[in-house]
C-alpha cells in the first residue's frame, strides 16, 4: 500500500506529464497494484462469507446451496487472480490482433482455419471481450485463406499469445466423397496492439497501398463497398489488408495498426537474434511449432503437446472454450505445474 499511495501523490503532482513514456509506466504499475489490492480485499470479503456460512451450517442452518454458490465464486475469482498474475510481459495487457491462415491441403486447411477464427470469435465473446474482424479472405471452396481480428479486453495479448503456434485437426472430411480421414492444418499468429506512442516509423515511400472490393464472406462483419485496402510494407514485403470499415480512411489506418506490430515483433526477433549471436549458443525453444492436437475421428480428444492438457469435449473447445489450455500453458511458462483435465 505503501507504494501505491507513492504513486497516487506523484500522479496528483505538478508536472508530472513532463515525460509522458515515464509518467505512463508509472500509471500503469499504479493501475496493477490498485488491482492486486482490490483482488486481496474481495477475497477476504468472501473468505469472511464463507466462514460466517460455515458457522450457521455447523448450527444446523439450511445454507448448503449458498455455501456452494460462494465456493464457486471464490474458487473461479482465485483461478482468474492466478492466471493475472502470471501476465507480467511488457505488453500483456494490451489489446490483441490474432491472424490465422491455413497451411497445405487446400480446401480442407481453409475450412479449419475459419472453424479456428469462429472458436476465437466465441471466446472472445465468452470473455466479453470485443473482437472485430478487419480482415476476411474467402477460401476458394470454403473456408479462409486469411482472417484478421482485433481482441479489445484486460490482457488479451498475454492469454491469446498462449495460442500462438500450429493447430492440427484430424477428421473425416466433410469435402471428401469417400470420407477418407484428413489431417489439416493452421498457423495462428498473435501480435500485441501497440498504443499510438510506440516508436515505430513507417516511411510513406516504404508503402505499396492497394484498394480493392471485398467479398463479404465473413457475413455482417465485412462490408461489400470498395474501400478495402492492401497494405505492403516494400522493405519487408509484410502484408496487410483491412476490409472491416466503410471508409477507405479508416481501414488504412486500422491496416496501419497491424503493420507497425508486425514491424514492432519483426525488429523484437531481430534484436533477440543479436543477443543470442553475441551469447555464442541458441537458447533452447521450450514448446514445439505445433501446439495442439483436435482430434475427432476415430476418438474425440484435444491435447496440447507443450502442457500435455487434453480433455475429450471437443466440441466445447471448438466453441471458443480454450482457457483450460490457456492457464496451463502459463503455469508451465512460469514454471508450475498444470493440472490436466
Amino acid at each position: 500500500m505503501k507504494e501505491l499511495a507513492a504513486l497516487e501523490q506523484q500522479a496528483a503532482a505538478a508536472g508530472f506529464w513532463k515525460e509522458p513514456e515515464l509518467a505512463q509506466q508509472m500509471l500503469r504499475r499504479r493501475r496493477r497494484l490498485q488491482e492486486d489490492h482490490d483482488l486481496a480485499e474481495s477475497l477476504r470479503q468472501k473468505a469472511g462469507d464463507l466462514e460466517v456460512l460455515v458457522d450457521w451450517a455447523s448450527q444446523g442452518e439450511d445454507v448448503g446451496d449458498d455455501l456452494q454458490a460462494g465456493l464457486d465464486a471464490l474458487t473461479s475469482e482465485v483461478e482468474a487472480g492466478e492466471v493475472k498474475k502470471m501476465l507480467g510481459g511488457e505488453h500483456d495487457d494490451k489489446n490483441a490482433i490474432l491472424t490465422i491462415h491455413p497451411g497445405a491441403g487446400g480446401t480442407e486447411s481453409q475450412d479449419w482455419a475459419e472453424m479456428l477464427a469462429r472458436a476465437y470469435l466465441r471466446w472472445a465473446e465468452r470473455r466479453e471481450f470485443k473482437a472485430e474482424i478487419i480482415e476476411w479472405q474467402p477460401g476458394d471452396e470454403a473456408g479462409v485463406k486469411a482472417a484478421t481480428i482485433t481482441v479489445a479486453g484486460d490482457f488479451a495479448y498475454g492469454l491469446l499469445l498462449a495460442e500462438a503456434g500450429v493447430h492440427r485437426l484430424v477428421r473425416i472430411s466433410p469435402f471428401d466423397q469417400a470420407s477418407r480421414r484428413h489431417t489439416s492444418f493452421a498457423s495462428v499468429y498473435v501480435w500485441p496492439e501497440l498504443p499510438d506512442d510506440v516508436d515505430i516509423e513507417v516511411d510513406e515511400k516504404d508503402l505499396r497501398i492497394d484498394t480493392y472490393r471485398s467479398s463479404g464472406a465473413g457475413g455482417q462483419h465485412v462490408n461489400v463497398t470498395d474501400s478495402a485496402v492492401r497494405i505492403t510494407h516494400l522493405p519487408t514485403n509484410i502484408v496487410v489488408s483491412c476490409q472491416n470499415e466503410r471508409s477507405q480512411h479508416r481501414n488504412r489506418d486500422a491496416a496501419m495498426k497491424v503493420l507497425k506490430a508486425k514491424l514492432y515483433d519483426k525488429k523484437l526477433q531481430e534484436q533477440q537474434a543479436q543477443l543470442e549471436a553475441i551469447g555464442g549458443e541458441k537458447k533452447a525453444i521450450d514448446f514445439g511449432s505445433q501446439i495442439r492436437n483436435y482430434v475427432l475421428h476415430p476418438y474425440q480428444m484435444v491435447k496440447d503437446l507443450r502442457t500435455q492438457m487434453e480433455t475429450g469435449n471437443v466440441e466445447r473447445v471448438l466453441d471458443g472454450d480454450f482457457d483450460p489450455f490457456i492457464k496451463a500453458y502459463l503455469m508451465a511458462k512460469a514454471g508450475g505445474q498444470p493440472s490436466p483435465e
